[in-house]
């Protein structure tokens, strides 16, 4: 039986740089003159800053690693884009950090195992014991990391070892109750993708449920943001409301909180290993 079109490497590529005339005819028409099939193709233009994007994802006619040298030599030497380009058979491995809630810990490994995240889970790290029987009922590598005030430094470092020895192409914070270094997120070798249970800026930091529910709040959210050194102002990548009322007790807010937090963990998560986001300024284009 022929291969089938939906079974055939397609190439992914991801393109910012300053905006002029003439870029989404070169970039389909290239595509077109070398008998490539074009599946998805968008772009936007950020008016203010002169900076346009696009996300173009192919079926080549020819040897795919051909391609993508010869698409980088137009991409970036012909129209000077910053250009990251993937392929749609590359299966990313990830990385899980979590401490003691379960939720989407338990939610990002059954969408894996489903085959609705295309990765594998290389590791799973912890500064608790609690998720240790269940991760390794599931087959997975758990490795438990205490960590403190006195021993931070030395905990992270055996961290990035860790994340070294099994690789990983993308760490996710799955309600990992720790504030990661700079020095871990320079070298880690990975992003960091966080959910943060607010509906980031309001309420950063510890406990945002109690703070809203002191507050009086009529909406609650959930945020996942890359992490960086600025605590949780990364780039947002995704985010969700749900609302709520004077009879809500911080029980209530917790449990609907948590449930915000599973699906928008796992839409930046998706959209990440599917190369739909651009970062650039501390904001994120995602493509749809």
């Amino acid at each position: 039986m022929a291969e089938t079109s939906a079974k055939k490497e397609r190439i992914i590529a991801l393109m910012h740089g300053a905006d002029k005339p003439g870029i989404v005819a070169r970039i389909s028409g290239w595509i077109y003159a070398r008998g490539g099939n074009i599946h998805h193709a968008d772009q936007h233009h950020d008016n203010e800053n002169g900076i346009f994007f696009q996300r173009v994802e192919w079926e080549p006619a020819g040897n795919v690693e051909d391609e993508i040298e010869l698409f980088k030599h137009i991409a970036e030497g012909e129209l000077g884009m910053e250009t990251v380009i993937s392929t749609s058979s590359k299966k990313p491995k990830v990385a899980i950090m979590v401490s003691k809630f379960e939720h989407c810990f338990f939610d990002i490994i059954m969408r894996c195992r489903m085959g609705e995240l295309n990765c594998e889970i290389t590791c799973v790290i912890s500064n608790h014991e609690k998720l240790r029987q269940m991760s390794e009922m599931l087959g997975l590598k758990f490795y438990c990391v205490p960590v403190t005030k006195e021993n931070k430094e030395e905990a992270e470092a055996e961290q990035m070892r860790i994340l070294k020895e099994n690789g990983a192409d993308l760490i996710v914070m799955a309600r990992y109750m720790q504030i990661l270094s700079p020095n871990f997120l320079k070298n880690c070798g990975a992003p960091v993708i966080n959910i943060h249970h607010s509906f980031l800026p309001a309420f950063a930091g510890a406990k945002p449920y109690h703070q809203a529910y002191h507050r009086g709040v009529k909406i609650i959210g959930a945020t996942a943001h890359y992490a960086t050194a600025d605590l949780d102002e990364g780039p947002i990548i995704a985010q969700d409301v749900t609302t709520i009322s004077h009879r809500n007790t911080v029980e209530d807010l917790i449990r609907k909180g948590r449930e915000l937090e599973r699906t928008v963990l796992a839409n930046a998560v998706r959209w990440h290993l599917q190369n739909r986001i651009l970062a650039y300024k501390n904001k994120t284009v995602v493509f749809d």
